[in-house]
C-alpha cells in the first residue's frame, strides 16, 4: 500500500476522493458547464506516487493543485497539499463519447503529495502553485462551489470513509501542462500560516 505522512507516521489510504468542478473560475477555463450537483470520481492508492512526471505513456500530464483532507472519525483532521495529474487528452475522448474519467485520473502516479498536518477546523483553508517559483493558482474554501462541510455531507450519502482516506477539495483556475525540468511547489495555508508545503522537479 502506497502511503502519505501525517505528523511524521506514514498512513495508507484506502481510497482517494475527488471533487471536480469546485471552483467557478476552473469550470470557465476548461468550458465546462456548471454541474446542477456535486462531481465526484475516484483515485486507488495505487495512484499515489512521490515523483512528477512530465508524460506518462506517451501522452501528456496536466496538472492541478488542490486542498487535500485527511480523514479520521469520518472527520477532517489534517489538510496537506496535493497534485491531481490528468491526461487531459484522454479525458476529452472520454468525455466527448460520454465514458468514465478513470483511464485519465486513476493511473498509477496520478496523486502526490505534501506531508499532512493537524488541523481544527478546514475553514480558512487556501492553496498556492508556483511553478518556476512564479505563481500558477491560488484559492481556497471562501471559492468552493461545495466547501468542506458539504463535501463530506454528500460523500457520507453514498460512501464510507475510512480513517486515512484522502478527499480532494477541487482546484482553482490556473491548471497547465507539466513540462520535464520544471519546479513546483505547493503550499496549503490556514489564514497566513503555512500548513504544508512541498516542491517536485519534473522529469
Amino acid at each position: 500500500m502506497r502511503t502519505v505522512n501525517f505528523d511524521g507516521t506514514e498512513i495508507a489510504p484506502s481510497k482517494i476522493i475527488c471533487v471536480g468542478r469546485n471552483y467557478v473560475a476552473h469550470i470557465e477555463e476548461l468550458g465546462n458547464e456548471v454541474p446542477e450537483q456535486m462531481v465526484v470520481f475516484g483515485k486507488p492508492n495505487s495512484a499515489i506516487s512521490d515523483q512528477l512526471h512530465a508524460s506518462l505513456g506517451g501522452e501528456p500530464l496536466h496538472y492541478e493543485g488542490e486542498i487535500a483532507l485527511l480523514i479520521e472519525a469520518g472527520r477532517p483532521v489534517a489538510a496537506g497539499f496535493g497534485l491531481d495529474l490528468t491526461k487531459r487528452e484522454l479525458q476529452a475522448k472520454l468525455k466527448d463519447r460520454g465514458l468514465p474519467w478513470e483511464r485519465a485520473k486513476a493511473f498509477d502516479g496520478a496523486a502526490l503529495f505534501s506531508p499532512f498536518t493537524a488541523i481544527d477546523t478546514p475553514e480558512a483553508l487556501s492553496l498556492q502553485l508556483l511553478v518556476n517559483g512564479q505563481l500558477r493558482q491560488s484559492g481556497g474554501v471562501e471559492l468552493m462551489m461545495y466547501p468542506p462541510d458539504e463535501i463530506l455531507a454528500q460523500l457520507r450519502e453514498f460512501t464510507s470513509l475510512e480513517d486515512g482516506d484522502i478527499v480532494m477539495t477541487g482546484t482553482p483556475a490556473g491548471v497547465g501542462r507539466v513540462n520535464a525540468g520544471d519546479s513546483f511547489t505547493g503550499r496549503v495555508l490556514q489564514g497566513s500560516r503555512i500548513l504544508a508545503e512541498r516542491s517536485w522537479h519534473a522529469s
